[in-house]
């Protein structure tokens, strides 16, 4: 290295073996960063089956997410008047049916009269709100299941009635494909965990303070949880890492652009919940 000067600035002039050693490892560097995130291969999980393409928690959208390629379908479970499972998001049917009303205020017979595929598109007319059991008889061994238990506290039970149903099903080991169950409600997780303690549990993260998950609720979930799930704008680098710090493993929801996948892979988290499964593709 020489130095000259040039009005009244030091240039540093280096020898071209120096500068192409300096480009040559630059580059290495970016290319293996960049080839480590792009094999990296997270779980494809589907939202509600694949919601982008087919009115979501149906069986047109499970057989769509399923021909997309994902490892897990994602699920909603709610419950009846007459205390029987079924899949949907929202407490009512207001939004994905032709119906009005608490899905609790149904029962499954009424429920299933519903049309729950036309608000999506005409095509899909005839769609009906599917029971737990349906479900689980249809695609579990096939494909692995992420439940989740919405609004526990509005049915009293589910927690028992899910087990149950899983345990009917020989459905509470780890050989094959898995179930998972994940909620925002940790005292529901915690019940859970103690009627199936072989089933892996998700925490479902929506908002969190300015600082971040704090070490002190990581380590209060280490007991049951085994997956820590937030929502894709709560997502950076220190949050994930903090994540993994912990033992935790994690799934981000809801993935509806492709170049968020990107990023997520580079992060290395272990599973990505998209509308649009095929945006997951390897």
């Amino acid at each position: 290295m020489f130095t000259i000067r040039q009005r009244g600035y030091i240039v540093l002039k280096f020898p071209k073996t120096i500068l192409r050693s300096i480009y040559t490892s630059f580059i290495r560097k970016e290319i293996g960063t960049k080839c480590a995130y792009q094999h990296h291969s997270p779980i494809k999980i589907g939202h509600r089956g694949a919601a982008g393409y087919s009115p979501e928690n149906t069986f047109a959208s499970f057989h769509k997410a399923l021909l997309l390629g994902v490892d897990y379908l994602e699920l909603d479970v709610q419950m009846t008047k007459d205390s029987e499972l079924v899949v949907i998001h929202d407490a009512t049917v207001n939004r994905t049916t032709n119906g009005k009303g608490k899905v609790r205020d149904f029962t499954l017979k009424e429920i299933q009269t519903l049309d729950a595929g036309s608000w999506f598109d005409p095509k899909f007319c005839g769609e009906k709100v599917p029971s737990f059991c349906e479900v689980l008889d249809e695609f579990a061994g096939k494909v692995g299941i992420l439940l989740e238990i919405k609004n526990p506290n509005l049915y009293p039970g589910i927690e028992e009635k899910i087990a149950d149903e899983l345990i009917k099903r020989d459905l509470t080991h780890h050989e094959g494909p898995q179930v998972i169950v994940q909620s925002f409600d940790q005292q529901c997780l915690k019940r859970f965990h103690q009627l199936i303690p072989s089933i892996q549990i998700g925490v479902l993260l929506k908002k969190i303070t300015g600082k971040g998950i704090s070490t002190k609720e990581l380590l209060s979930f280490s007991s049951y949880v085994s997956f820590v799930n937030p929502k894709i704008t709560m997502v950076n680098q220190r949050l994930i890492s903090k994540i993994h710090q912990h033992g935790f493993k994690t799934f981000i929801w809801t993935v509806r652009r492709r170049n968020e996948v990107n990023l997520l892979k580079h992060l290395r988290v272990e599973g990505i919940i998209s509308d649009y499964p095929d945006f997951l593709k390897d």
